[in-house]
């Protein structure tokens, strides 16, 4: 379809142009997951999608359990909806290890260390009790199971991905973990077809359009699985040529996009890491300065659908101070509309200072 805005749809149907949801899981449920290896960056994808949220709003969403934090889909951790937690780790599971199989052999872990560390946090976390990471280390290490270097992550990992623990609540700064079982009820589980359509459905809803080649690197999954849940699906999706690809998404949208909309990203945003072809969200000349490793994972800054920028923030005693390092020189309408940002994250942060400084282009 001749001029297709593919990015104008994504910041549509993820729902960063016309938040309408007020409840964190509901987000999280409706793009199916969310990258949140960094905590702090993920709790504002969220908020960015949600009319008025709060960073306290998540961590209490987290809190009680209204969405579990967790290593599904990709080796990396993920918000999913409770409800998800067990029928996604049944799909993925078995991908995921394929990549930390070496590691854990390197590692020298074995069915032996996982069961010992089985038991050993059964008996710490049972009852309801919530652990942060240097406390179950302590327990494994008295336990007599080593977790130096990387041996503690690829532990939890595992146990993550066999269904025991899953993300407790935060206690001060400090992330816990807690018994699966206790956080979320058993569900029956569903057959692999029935997964694989559901994860279909539910991506390309959320972050369509998108090619499947973008849905397998989501996903996790072989391009002939998500090619299959693609197939299933695909009578209630609408199909879209653009160029040389071939893309797909619900329905019909409203293809008008807003003239100077602007986006403070956290790293790890699923409007960029959910695609594996990014070239879409930033010029290929800007690729070095947004991120000199080429996966676009730093914090970035939107402009008309665009990475033009990135951003850090630093906090100091009731205020955030956001320092933007454009690309080139930003429009007297972007300036606006990124000091209105600004404002908002300040908000979402509970404080009630901010300020905006601009490096030179």
């Amino acid at each position: 379809m001749p001029g297709l805005d593919i990015n104008a749809l994504r910041l549509r149907n993820q729902h960063l142009a016309k938040p309408m949801f007020i409840e964190a899981a509901d987000v999280v449920r409706y793009l199916g997951a969310m990258q949140s290896q960094n905590y702090g960056g993920a709790v504002w994808a969220v908020g960015q999608r949600l009319k008025g949220g709060t960073a306290t709003q998540i961590d209490k969403a987290l809190a009680r359990g209204d969405i579990i934090r967790t290593h599904v889909l990709r080796p990396t951790w993920h918000f999913v909806a409770p409800e998800d937690v067990r029928w996604m780790l049944d799909l993925t599971a078995g991908r995921i290890r394929m990549h930390t199989a070496i590691r854990q052999r390197v590692m020298e872990l074995d069915d032996t260390i996982f069961g010992k560390c089985t038991d050993i946090i059964t008996r710490l976390l049972e009852g309801g009790k919530q652990a942060d990471r240097v406390t179950i280390a302590r327990a494994f290490q008295k336990g007599g199971i080593a977790t130096n270097e990387q041996r503690f992550v690829h532990i939890m990992m595992e146990l993550e991905l066999q269904q025991l623990v899953c993300s407790g609540g935060r206690e001060g700064k400090q992330l816990t973990y807690a018994l699966l079982d206790e956080r979320v009820p058993k569900t029956k589980p569903i057959g692999k077809d029935e997964a694989l359509a559901k994860l279909a459905e539910r991506y390309f809803t959320s972050h369509g359009p998108a090619t499947l080649h973008d849905f397998a690197w989501w996903s996790g999954l072989t391009i002939a699985d998500a090619k299959s849940g693609l197939e299933m699906v695909s009578n209630g999706l609408e199909m879209v040529k653009s160029g040389a690809n071939v893309y797909w998404m619900r329905g019909e949208s409203d293809r008008i996009f807003k003239t100077g909309s602007v986006y403070l990203l956290p790293n790890y945003d699923e409007y960029i890491v959910s695609y594996k072809d990014r070239s879409s969200s930033i010029e290929a000349k800007h690729l070095d300065k947004a991120d000199p490793r080429g996966t676009l994972f730093n914090n970035t800054v939107i402009v008309n659908g665009r990475i033009a920028g990135i951003w850090r923030r630093e906090l100091n005693k009731g205020a955030v101070t956001v320092h933007v390092t454009p690309f080139k020189p930003l429009s007297k309408i972007a300036l606006s509309a990124l000091n209105t940002q600004v404002k908002r994250y300040a908000r979402f942060l509970g404080l009630k200072e901010h300020q905006l400084q601009i490096s030179p282009a």
